[in-house]
């Protein structure tokens, strides 16, 4: 198995691979592997990967796995929802 690794290792910094882009491919591998065996449940994939769920969830909408993509809202909503929620509470005192 570790002959296998220094393999893969070696053929990941010969190709110029950064270790961002390593980290990601092996992530992504094993996610979509493991989700393929246990026929997408997510709970049961956690487990098996050593995660927890949410962060199983987060990793699948990073990597775009699973037919979903990341959502991002846009900055000045979360902003403008704060200060909204402040000056409600300053005018309740």
């Amino acid at each position: 198995m570790k002959e296998s690794f220094d393999a893969l290792i070696d053929h990941l910094v010969k190709a110029g691979f950064s270790m961002e882009q390593a980290v990601e491919i092996l992530e992504k591998g094993m996610i979509d592997r493991v989700l393929s065996r246990t026929e997408g449940n997510q709970s049961e994939a956690s487990k098996i990967l050593g995660i927890h769920r949410n962060t199983l969830q987060r990793k699948m909408l990073e990597y775009e796995i699973g037919g979903k993509r990341l959502r991002r809202k846009p900055a000045g909503q979360a902003a403008g929802r704060r200060a909204v929620n402040r000056t409600a509470r300053k005018h309740a005192s």
